[in-house]
C-alpha cells in the first residue's frame, strides 16, 4: 500500500539511485542533502544498497576540513545494456555499464552476413552485440535491456515496421520476439529520428524545452515531435515522417501499388544529403554547402517544410541535426531563419545538435539505460 513503510524505502533507495547514476560519486552527508534525508536514514539507505551489491565505496573525498568522508557509487557490474543504430549498410553496437559507461563497440557491415534478408537482419543485431560483449568481456546474461534505432517506425497495432521500404529484412513481426530470445534481454526497435530526439533532451540542444521539433537532415529526412516532454507517434508510429511531406516544387510520385511505403518524392526529394550533392555535381556535403547558390536554395525548401510543421505543432524550438545540418552549419542556420520569416507566424527558436559522435546511438543508449535501471534499481 502507499505510504507502507516498505514502499516509501523504496522510494528513498531509488532517489539515492537515480542520485547517484547522474552525478556519479556521491557522500553520505551530500545524498541527504539531495534527497531530504537524515543522516541515520540515509545511513539506513546505504546499507541497504551496499547488502544488495548494487553500491559500492570508491574511496575519500578530500580537499574539506574534517576526516575525509566516504564516497559512494552505483556499483557498474549491476548490469549493462545494449545500444544499436542500423542504417542500409549495416549496424553498429555499443555495450555500456548501468553507469552509461561505454564498455564496447562494433560496427558490422550487411555484405559481410548471409543473403537471406530476415536471417541476415537477424545476424547483423546478433553479431554486432556479440562483437561489442566480447570487447567488454562480457556475455549475453549480462544484458538487461537493448535498444535498436532504425528509420522507418514499430506500427504498434500489427508489429510491422513501416516507411522504411529500403530495409526489407525489418519487416518481420517476429523479428523483435527472435531477437529477444536469442539475446536473453528485452528488446525495443525505435525509430531512429525519436532517439536522436531522445539524445538532444538528455543532453543536447533541447534540454530546456518541453515542445521541441527535431528535424533530421541526412541520407533520409524525418523529424520527431515532442510535446510536452512526450514524443508524439501517432496512430501508426509514423509522426514526424516529414520526408513523405509534399511541399512546392518536390515532386509527387507514388509507387504501383499506392501504399505509404512505395511514395517517393515529397520534402526529402528537395533536402536529402543525397540531392544536396548531386546539386553540387557530387562534390562532398562541406563542399557542396559552401555554394552559396546550392546553400540558398537549400534553406528555402527546409523554410517552407519547416513552416508547415511549425504551423500545425507551435513549437518553442527547431533543431536542425544530421549530416546536411552538421556541414551548413551556422551559416545555414541563419538562412533557414531569414526564410521562414512571414512563413510561419509562430516563431520557435532554430538551432543546430551540437552533439558529439553518433545521437542515434546516444538515444538509443538512455533508452536503454533507463529501462534496465528500472528493473535493476527496483528494490521493492
Amino acid at each position: 500500500m502507499p505510504g507502507t513503510p516498505r514502499v516509501l524505502r523504496a522510494m528513498n533507495d531509488r532517489a539515492a539511485l537515480d542520485l547517484l547514476a547522474a552525478h556519479g560519486p556521491l557522500t553520505r552527508t551530500r545524498i541527504g542533502e539531495l534527497t531530504g534525508l537524515s543522516k541515520p536514514t540515509t545511513s539506513q539507505l546505504l546499507s541497504r544498497l551496499e547488502s544488495a551489491g548494487l553500491v559500492r565505496t570508491t574511496g575519500r573525498q578530500s580537499g574539506r576540513p574534517g576526516p575525509n568522508a566516504v564516497l559512494y557509487e552505483i556499483d557498474p557490474a549491476v548490469g549493462h545494456v545494449a545500444a544499436l543504430s542500423a542504417d542500409p549498410t549495416g549496424i553498429t553496437a555499443l555495450v555500456a555499464d548501468i553507469t552509461g559507461h561505454e564498455v564496447g563497440r562494433r560496427r558490422i557491415e550487411a555484405a559481410a552476413v548471409a543473403e537471406d534478408v530476415r536471417h541476415r537482419t537477424a545476424q547483423l543485431v546478433v553479431e554486432a552485440v556479440d562483437g561489442a560483449l566480447a570487447q567488454a568481456g562480457l556475455g549475453h546474461d549480462d544484458l538487461r535491456a537493448t535498444v535498436i534505432g532504425t528509420p522507418g517506425a514499430i506500427d504498434p497495432h500489427d508489429g510491422r515496421l513501416r516507411y522504411a521500404p529500403h530495409l526489407p529484412g525489418w519487416h518481420s513481426r517476429t523479428l523483435r520476439a527472435e531477437l529477444a530470445e536469442v539475446l536473453g534481454t528485452p528488446v525495443t526497435i525505435e525509430n531512429d529520428v525519436n532517439l536522436a530526439a531522445i539524445a538532444e533532451q538528455y543532453e543536447g540542444a533541447a534540454q530546456d524545452h518541453d515542445d521541441f521539433v527535431l528535424a533530421w537532415l541526412d541520407e533520409g529526412v524525418g523529424a520527431a515531435i515532442v510535446l510536452g516532454g512526450v514524443l508524439l507517434r501517432g496512430a501508426t508510429g509514423g509522426a514526424g515522417e516529414i520526408g513523405y511531406m509534399p511541399v512546392p516544387g518536390a515532386p509527387l510520385l507514388r509507387g504501383t501499388d499506392g501504399t505509404p511505403g512505395s511514395y517517393r518524392g515529397g520534402f526529402e526529394s528537395l533536402v536529402s544529403a543525397a540531392v544536396i550533392r548531386e546539386q553540387a555535381g557530387g562534390k562532398p556535403l562541406p563542399d557542396a554547402l559552401a555554394d552559396a547558390v546550392v546553400r540558398d536554395e537549400l534553406a528555402r525548401n527546409l523554410a517552407a517544410g519547416l513552416a508547415a510543421v511549425v504551423a500545425v505543432v507551435d513549437p518553442e524550438l527547431v533543431v536542425l541535426s544530421g549530416q546536411v545540418a552538421q556541414a551548413g552549419g551556422e551559416e545555414l542556420r541563419l538562412r533557414v531563419e531569414e526564410e521562414m520569416t512571414g512563413l510561419a507566424l509562430p516563431r520557435p527558436l532554430l538551432r543546430i545538435s551540437e552533439l558529439d559522435g553518433d545521437p542515434i546511438l546516444t538515444g538509443a543508449l538512455r533508452t536503454a539505460l533507463t529501462q534496465a535501471r528500472d528493473t535493476v534499481f527496483d528494490t521493492a
